[in-house]
């Protein structure tokens, strides 16, 4: 370690000789988010509790006639606009919800300085990283070989399409219409029994956090003056060494204005209206008994500690997926 390493905080140390600073003491765990990350994470299982609560709670929304097999309030007497399936929110917005965050990501990637004044590494890296957050989508929400992985587990868990089910036994369909709920409802049937994951809470969640992962470090290293100013995320090096993310950013711009941009600004709005459908799907469509939000929210987080967290402690996958604003 040279002495610019320990003039720029940038190494770690436990040697006795050298004194703490606040640059070794404030930074985090490689393994864990950092606490600005926490702070953000504790948003969603904050509103989903909120949302779960005020459901069970108010007066009007218990009262409310709500259809248990297809897990949502009967239209005319819903509660809230936001309670009704068509309502254009829900329609326009989060049955679309990976276009708008592919759309607003892409507006971002285009606007923002640390994008147009780097070398390249940071679109290709940043690139990456959403294939890799739209193909777990793609997986759980659309395809897995087959069957999506939401579908898989519902039935892993004992559940079955009843309509399509009588149908196949006096042989007037095909196993096929068993196998995935949109080819339930087509057949005019309900997906029955089984643990079916919430594929509303999963898609905020996941697009959301990883708007907020792309966007925040950016922004906060590209105001950065002072190289690492504001990042105190903690890698692990090629020969172990545990050092601040800082000294991997040595191409960055920096100096720019601290600014989000019109990219920026359209990815936070995109992650607002997402918190606000998330607690509306908290609050009006699934119970965590019903279908499950925490599930939904947990396999979200999968994701994100994969894309987000397990880089910063393994070099190889550093490499090639990178860190934002990195």
């Amino acid at each position: 370690m040279n002495g610019n390493d320990s003039i720029n905080g940038a190494a770690f140390t436990t040697s006795p000789k050298m004194p703490s600073t606040a640059a070794t003491t404030s930074r985090s765990s490689p393994f864990l988010p950092t606490p600005l990350e926490t702070l953000l994470l504790s948003v969603y299982p904050t509103i989903l509790i909120f949302g779960t609560l005020f459901s069970a709670l108010s007066p009007e929304t218990r009262a409310a006639p709500y259809d248990t097999i297809k897990q949502f309030h009967v239209q005319a007497t819903a509660p809230s606009y936001f309670a009704r399936k068509d309502n254009l929110f829900n329609v326009l917005f989060v049955k679309r919800g990976w276009l708008w965050i592919t759309g607003s990501f892409l507006a971002f990637v285009a606007t923002h300085p640390t994008f147009r004044n780097g070398n390249g590494r940071q679109v290709a890296r940043a690139a990456t990283r959403w294939a890799i957050v739209t193909s777990w989508w793609i997986l759980v929400t659309q395809w897995c070989f087959g069957p999506p992985i939401i579908d898989r587990g519902f039935r892993f868990t004992g559940g079955r399409c009843e309509v399509a089910q009588d149908a196949v036994s006096s042989g007037t369909a095909g196993q096929k219409e068993l196998f995935t709920a949109a080819a339930c409802r087509t057949a005019g049937g309900n997906w029955s029994g089984g643990h079916d994951i919430s594929g509303h809470v999963f898609l905020l969640v996941l697009g959301s956090c990883f708007l907020v992962q792309e966007v925040i470090w950016v922004v906060l290293r590209a105001g950065a003056r002072i190289a690492g100013s504001g990042d105190d995320r903690a890698i692990v090096m090629d020969d172990g060494a545990l050092k601040g993310a800082r000294v991997e950013a040595e191409y960055a711009a920096e100096g720019h204005e601290k600014h989000l941009g019109a990219g920026g600004k359209f990815a936070l709005g995109v992650v607002g209206l997402s918190l606000w459908m998330l607690l509306m799907t908290a609050t009006y469509f699934h119970t965590w008994f019903e279908k499950s939000q925490l599930t939904g929210l947990l396999v979200a987080s999968m994701a994100v500690y994969t894309v987000y967290i397990l880089p910063r402690w393994v070099p190889a996958v550093r490499a090639i997926v990178g860190l934002p604003g990195i």
